[in-house]
């Protein structure tokens, strides 16, 4: 099959549709096939309709994958949004809000993204049960900040986990921890689709175990898996008939992911009366941020824009802070009712992220992946808002860790807040060598966190140890 892949690969940098490539492109959606069809032939009776539905779904993402060339956007099409297509907070917050706040809280799930594992951080399962802030785990935060909601205003918010294949054993172990908590918890996975051989083309899973010497043959493919995962389990038409109408949507590592009464409040009673069926958050750009995914107007739709997408000529342009002004945070509100339409008619278009790895025995994989945030322009009366950076808080790096374990950062009912003691409106700008990368080595150089108070930025590189009771001032 190489031979086919190679031919494939020429066959797609030709200009035009001809007729040899839809013929190599029918033989390797066959191979495919016949490799997935094997594949499900090893499925246990009480795993056969799950793992049908997942390799169905990675089946119609593969189709698209040999369809689609090059990047997915039309530079010339890009155009800043309409004005008020992306509105300051400010005015969101300015409306106030109603006497019947716990009503319109009622209707909300929130929803966390909780398929990642902490092995960048040198940790072992899943990333949301490393200890963040007084010994609690991300998890602990997220849970302390809906039970706060539910006691202060006597409503019933559930939490909702999109666990993966990686973190769904140890997650759950978990929560028993949290049986007494004012908070329902529920858990979903999202698909496991089979990695693929970037030479032939084909999986190299040979059977639907994902343990032992399998455990690198399969990967959760990206957030974007949420609304056919979130619909399959059943949990989104429970929730609808529950009374449910909004999810918020966020990453379990970002601190700053509360819930803003404010925007389910202009979610549930827009000043025009026409409900937006998905708002995303956007912050503004900083030097560290150039990368991110920025929203624009693309025929006449707002739209998601990934580096990913963009032609290389223009990459400088789409870095610029001074054009692309925002990112997105990945904090979304979705109408619960939408995603149920549009997926139930095909209709939700992401655009597809092939994700490159080499595994630990040197051979190259591709994944396919999406995006949560991509699914934007699907929707009807999208909007963004544009929030202040205290919203996005997330936690990749020790070094991002440093910064919320330090007196920079109250911690009230699992929420964290800018120091009113701090003179700056902005966080230091940290980088940690990489002899603090894992966090039981970055542990074991702070004998105490300093105060970091009246820090602009520090960078620390080589075999550095911070004694007790250390105040940085840079």
């Amino acid at each position: 099959m190489s031979s086919f892949a190679k031919d494939f690969s020429k066959a797609m940098s030709q200009a035009g549709t001809s007729q040899f490539q839809e013929v190599i492109r029918q033989e390797l959606e066959y191979s495919m096939k016949v490799e997935l069809d094997k594949i499900l032939a090893t499925a246990p009776s009480n795993e056969l309709e799950h793992t049908k539905k997942d390799l169905e779904g990675f089946k119609k993402l593969f189709h698209r994958f040999l369809q689609e060339k090059g990047p997915s956007v039309d530079w010339g099409k890009i155009q800043r949004p309409p004005e008020d297509s992306i509105q300051p907070y400010e005015k969101i917050k300015a409306r106030g809000l109603p006497d019947n706040i716990a009503s319109v809280l009622n209707k909300l799930v929130v929803v966390k993204l909780n398929g990642g594992l902490g092995t960048s951080m040198g940790c072992k399962g899943p990333k949301s049960l490393i200890g963040v802030r007084n010994e609690n785990t991300f998890l602990d935060l997220t849970v302390q900040q809906i039970e706060h909601l539910n006691k202060s205003y006597n409503t019933d918010v559930p939490l909702v986990l999109m666990n993966s294949f990686n973190t769904d054993d140890d997650t759950k172990k978990i929560l028993q921890k949290y049986s007494h908590s004012r908070v329902k918890i529920y858990t979903f996975n999202q698909s496991r689709y089979p990695r693929i051989n970037k030479e032939t083309l084909l999986p190299i899973a040979k059977d639907v175990s994902y343990s032992g010497e399998n455990t690198e043959c399969w990967y959760p493919p990206g957030h974007g898996d949420i609304y056919a995962s979130f619909y399959n389990s059943g949990l989104l038409d429970n929730l609808i008939g529950e009374g449910k109408e909004y999810i918020f949507v966020s990453n379990i590592d970002n601190l700053g992911a509360t819930v803003d009464l404010y925007i389910l409040n202009h979610l549930m009673n827009p000043p025009n009366g026409k409900r937006c069926e998905f708002v995303m958050e956007v912050t503004n750009k900083t030097r560290a941020d150039v990368k991110g995914g920025t929203l624009t107007q693309y025929e006449n739709k707002l739209r998601l824009v990934e580096i990913a997408q963009v032609p290389k000529a223009h990459v400088d342009e789409f870095k610029s802070v001074s054009k692309f002004k925002i990112f997105n945070t990945n904090n979304l509100w979705i109408a619960l009712s939408a995603i149920k339409r549009l997926q139930e008619k095909n209709a939700i278009d992401m655009e597809i992220i092939v994700n490159p790895k080499t595994l630990d025995g040197g051979l190259n994989v591709i994944q396919l992946e999406t995006a949560v945030g991509a699914a934007i322009k699907s929707f009807e009366n999208s909007l963004g808002i544009n929030v202040p950076r205290s919203r996005f808080l997330p936690v990749k790096t020790t070094s991002d860790l440093l910064l919320v374990m330090s007196n920079l950062y109250s911690l009230n009912a699992g929420s964290l807040t800018m120091s009113e003691k701090r003179e700056f409106p902005t966080v230091p700008l940290v980088k940690l060598g990489s002899s603090f990368t894992k966090v039981q080595d970055y542990l074991r150089r702070f004998e105490s966190i300093p105060d970091m108070l009246e820090l602009d930025h520090l960078t620390v590189s080589g075999d550095v140890t911070f004694g007790k009771n250390v105040s940085l001032k840079l």
